[in-house]
């Protein structure tokens, strides 16, 4: 109900600040203001305002303000929210297939992502998200996810035995597991305190978290591993974007490819410079060979096709 009271709250403002004939849409992310996700949020915001001549406006809820993002893809089911944006993969709760596209190394980089969200296997999951009730708007950058440790990791050899850092998220324990580590889940709000005290020896996550989370001042070495390209999915209740008239839906596409555009840019400019900033700091940056790596996560990738069929990592990159 709170909820609720929120969104109308919000809609009542915006209702008497653009006038009557404004529609206003609600999105919500778990996102904080410094994010890029959040910053290209805003840009959506504006363009969209700005595109539509103030006919279509949009009230940001970010910081898991409405709560968590299932809460939040409930929510958008419900039609109390019409835009959510959240992990791609994370929606494999609901569309178990999506833990394909999770699995380390299957994708290569964000372009390559792009083009499977746009292929035959990405349009395949599109119309899953649609029998959900939401409609896919988009899928942004997130940034790609690399290793730190307590020392060198100049081949897979040195991960053996590390006591890594994974969110409780199976496809990253997977990877830990594949390359010789042993797995350790520690909530995220707690990893900076584990490394500082040996609790664990590494972590993975995207450079850009590896700065804002100064885990540069605990760990030595980053390894570029690039195991998983994260991505945003920007998804809009299906009910909200069937009730736009065309004109509507082009804006909408139009000012949500603005915003993908500034969130993808500022998130790829910001780990080409961290490199640099890191190796300024004092870490030792290596480029380990991935071929042993990609090997490492066959037996992940045999459970995968158990789950989902022979052949069914193979789609997932098929043109």
């Amino acid at each position: 109900m709170m909820m609720k009271a929120m969104l109308m709250a919000g809609a009542t403002v915006l209702a008497v600040a653009t006038g009557a004939d404004a529609r206003e849409l609600t999105l919500g992310t778990q996102d904080n203001e410094a994010t890029p996700v959040y910053k290209g949020a805003a840009e959506f915001a504006e363009q969209l305002e700005a595109v539509s001549g103030g006919e279509m406006t949009v009230k940001l809820f970010p910081s898991a303000t409405l709560g968590d993002f299932k809460a939040m893809v409930q929510q958008a089911q419900a039609g109390e929210l019409d835009i959510v944006i959240t992990g791609y993969p994370d929606m494999s709760y609901t569309i178990p297939e999506l833990k394909l596209i999770g699995a380390p190394y299957v994708v290569s980089d964000y372009a390559q992502l792009k083009e499977i969200v746009a292929g035959p296997w990405g349009q395949k999951m599109a119309a899953k998200f649609e029998e959900q009730g939401i409609h896919v708007l988009d899928v942004w950058y997130y940034g790609t996810r690399q290793t730190t440790a307590n020392k060198p990791i100049e081949s897979i050899e040195d991960m053996k035995g590390l006591r890594l850092r994974t969110p409780n998220v199976p496809f990253l324990i997977a990877y830990a597991e594949a390359v010789g580590a042993t797995p350790a889940p520690v909530a995220f709000p707690e990893v900076y305190l584990a490394l500082q005290t040996n609790q664990v020896d590494a972590q993975e996550n995207p450079l850009t978290t590896i700065d804002a989370q100064k885990f540069y001042e605990v760990q030595s070495s980053i390894a570029m591993t690039n195991h998983f390209v994260a991505s945003s999915a920007v998804l809009i209740a299906k009910d909200s974007w069937d009730s736009f008239s065309e004109q509507e839906k082009e804006w909408v596409s139009e000012a949500i490819a603005a915003g993908g555009k500034l969130n993808d840019d500022l998130l790829m400019k910001g780990e080409e410079e961290l490199v640099k900033t890191f190796e300024e700091k004092g870490m030792t940056v290596t480029h380990p060979d991935l071929e042993p790596f990609k090997a490492a996560m066959q037996p992940y990738y045999d459970t995968l096709e158990e789950e989902f069929g022979e052949g069914a990592i193979a789609e997932v990159t098929a043109k």
